[in-house]
């Protein structure tokens, strides 16, 4: 699938991050929408070879602290950099270069198949040295996702698990050094959840900075080298899962009792939700909730 409006001469391919590195930041990032302040003041950094996880309860601002990254939405205050230069100093060709965004869904009003969809992400690679890698940038991309078995079927035809897979695919077609991902496991079944997130692990092994919002918090603890609890528009906490997955503290952020008990083989938080009979049971001294 060409890309024929991208194509203005030769540009520059961006350099790789080094490990570790400072990818993205906000830096007392304020977003409003219409009157009321989303977010109100978020320091945070998404480094080179890192899985950041962002949780947290509905309307925490998760979504619009990733779409703030991605520069789709501006700020009202505070700035957000990528590759260290202020997002606004980017081109929109040179953006696209550095971060690749999964929105929360993925919808097309026309019915392209799939595999034009997953080369749409190598539309911002035009122009450069490494548009030579499309089609093996576009093979590997749906190989991971499990979605080359139906590459000719139209998007329109699919499952809504299997449109977010291939919604994937595209982003991952895309290679940038910086993956934002909104909600990636929100439409999947079980294996295609787990098989999603060692896609982020994978990446960030490679050398990527990763930023995924998830409700799942086993799934964050799992995978995350770093999560962040958004509460209110704010970060409350941020760090290793194991160290900030305690049940007072997310018992309080949900509105919900949880216990955070280590996994009896490998020792990763798991939280589970406190239910009626058993809060009772708490009550009257029988079960003993436990923080990790």
């Amino acid at each position: 699938m060409s890309v024929p409006f991208l194509r203005r001469g030769r540009r520059c391919v961006p350099a790789r991050p080094a490990p570790g590195a400072a990818f993205a930041e906000a830096v007392g990032l304020r977003v409003r929408l219409g009157e009321r302040e989303v977010l109100a003041g978020i320091d945070l950094t998404a480094r080179a070879g890192e899985v950041l996880a962002l949780v947290g309860p509905n309307g925490a601002g998760k979504s619009t602290l990733l779409a703030a990254l991605s520069a789709d939405l501006p700020a009202a205050g505070g700035l957000v950099r990528i590759d260290g230069r202020p997002v606004g100093d980017w081109a929109a060709a040179d953006l696209a270069l550095r971060r690749s965004v999964l929105p929360q869904s993925a919808e097309m009003s026309f019915p392209f198949p799939v595999g034009d969809v997953v080369r749409m992400g190598r539309a911002p690679w035009a122009g450069t040295p490494l548009a030579d890698s499309d089609e093996e940038a576009v093979a590997g991309a749906m190989a991971a996702t499990e979605v080359a078995g139906f590459a000719a079927r139209p998007f329109s035809a699919l499952s809504g698990g299997e449109r977010a897979r291939v919604a994937l695919a595209r982003v991952l077609a895309q290679r940038a050094p910086l993956l934002l991902l909104d909600e990636p496991t929100a439409a999947l079944d079980l294996r295609h959840q787990e098989l999603v997130l060692r896609i982020c692990r994978e990446r960030a092994a490679a050398g990527d900075a990763v930023v995924v919002v998830l409700h799942d918090l086993g799934l964050a603890a799992a995978y995350g080298d770093r999560a962040a609890v958004l509460h209110d528009g704010r970060i409350e906490v941020d760090g290793p899962p194991a160290e900030v997955f305690e049940g007072g503290l997310l018992s309080r952020v949900y509105r919900q009792p949880v216990e955070v008990l280590p996994h009896p083989r490998t020792g990763v938080p798991l939280v589970v939700p406190v239910r009626e009979g058993e809060r009772s049971a708490v009550r009257n001294g029988h079960i003993g909730l436990t923080s990790a």
